[in-house]
């Protein structure tokens, strides 16, 4: 375990502190009593007795005690020898973390649980497939200044750190993520900077990392600088922080957030299985708090890429009023072939979602371009065919339908 300081960190500059110390209060009693019997409860009582409920729902705790290596996960599984043999690569560059309330959810008697797949290292990482590249959209070309991503043109992606309580192994910015102690001041000042130089820009999206681990003063005050620039209509947040580390939706870290609106925050959302009482109260904060949720969802092979899967996962997103927004195929990063299924088993899924559920349940289905040429939308194929009759359509059925729309040939 990284060894780190338990001083209460009081300073805007600093990240928030990774310490068992430190005990907020983040769910309400009745709450906590409405979750006591659910996996994680089972999880907590058996891996850590000696920790209260209380602690176990404080979001420092919950980073205090990540799982980062492969001797302590032996305390909660079985390696597969695929998974051990990645854990054992001593130049791992990408590193392994993850929560003990993620971990919580996850079959540990199940090599082939599905959130398992997404979190745990596999020695698949290591072959590099044709196509794949360590930055495959081409951020790195279309960065003017440290830390900000400026492809389309009223719209910037602030990368606000490299920290994430759980890294996913098909992280597109896996060369990026990592670090949590590196100061951030520096590219924070040149990339607001930028964007205040910039009238075009009207939308700022701030990711990383994951920007909700940092502390709530730091935050404000990013979203604070961002405020003030007169052309910056639009601020959204991507995070997993409410599928990974619910804790961390605190009433102070909302009454943050309350103070910047509008705001829109899309999370990344991977499988049903996600879902637990805190995460569903995670989301309902955010919402009750009027901020505008969405979801990003990456399709991965074995893991949700099944119609059933998906239409279950974007249903349970619904109901806690998160509207699924992005369906992405899965970034060819390099070590990512194990991940990746096929376009048109993305286009299947789509068939089997479209038509068959409401159109709040239907995300985009894009791939994000190779190269930096930006998201592309993917669409089973409902034009069949465009004459002097019309247009002939076909329906979620298969069926055929003429629209008659003149066209002059």
């Amino acid at each position: 375990m990284e060894q780190v300081s338990a001083q209460r960190l009081t300073s805007l500059d600093e990240e928030p502190p990774l310490t068992n110390q430190e005990v907020g209060i983040t769910f309400p009693p009745s709450d906590i009593k409405r979750s006591e019997k659910s996996r994680s409860t089972l999880f907590r009582k058996k891996f850590f007795p000696n920790t209260t409920l209380t602690q176990w729902n404080d979001w420092h705790w919950q980073l205090f005690h990540r799982i980062t290596t492969l001797e302590q996960l032996y305390t909660y599984l079985s390696p597969t020898a695929e998974e051990k043999a990645a854990l054992d690569r001593k130049e791992w560059m990408f590193p392994f973390s993850v929560t003990p309330y993620y971990l919580s959810l996850i079959d540990l008697n199940d090599p082939f649980d599905p959130l398992r797949k997404t979190v745990i290292p596999q020695i698949a990482e290591n072959t590099v497939s044709p196509g794949e590249a360590v930055d495959p959209l081409g951020e790195d070309h279309t960065t003017p200044v440290a830390g900000l991503v400026h492809r389309y043109p009223d719209r910037v992606l602030f990368l606000a750190t490299s920290f994430c309580s759980v890294y996913c192994r098909y992280c597109t910015r896996s060369r990026l993520v990592g670090g949590h102690t590196e100061a951030l001041e520096e590219h924070w000042e040149h990339a607001l900077d930028y964007i205040a130089g910039h009238s075009e820009i009207r939308d700022v999206i701030i990711s990383g990392g994951d920007p909700l681990t940092l502390s709530d003063g730091r935050l404000g005050y990013l979203l604070g600088r961002l405020k003030k620039i007169s052309h910056v209509q639009m601020v959204r947040i991507g995070t997993k922080v409410p599928f990974v580390l619910p804790q961390r939706i605190t009433p102070a870290l909302i009454k943050v957030l309350k103070t910047y609106r509008p705001l829109y925050i899309n999370i990344h959302a991977t499988h049903p299985n996600e879902f637990s009482e805190a995460s569903r109260q995670a989301c309902n904060r955010l919402a009750d708090a009027g901020i505008v949720l969405g979801s990003q969802t990456v399709l991965l092979k074995g893991v949700n890429d099944s119609v059933a899967t998906m239409t279950n996962l974007f249903h349970k997103l619904l109901t806690v009023r998160v509207r699924p927004y992005y369906l992405f195929q899965c970034d060819p990063i390099t070590g990512s072939a194990h991940f990746r299924t096929t376009i048109e088993a993305g286009k299947e899924i789509m068939r089997g979602i479209r038509g068959f559920t409401s159109g709040f349940a239907v995300p985009y289905y894009v791939v994000d371009t190779p190269g930096g040429g930006g998201k592309v939308p993917i669409l089973p194929e409902y034009e069949v065919s465009h004459d002097e009759k019309g247009l002939c359509l076909r329906n979620y059925e298969g069926k055929l339908f003429t629209y008659p729309d003149e066209r002059h040939l």
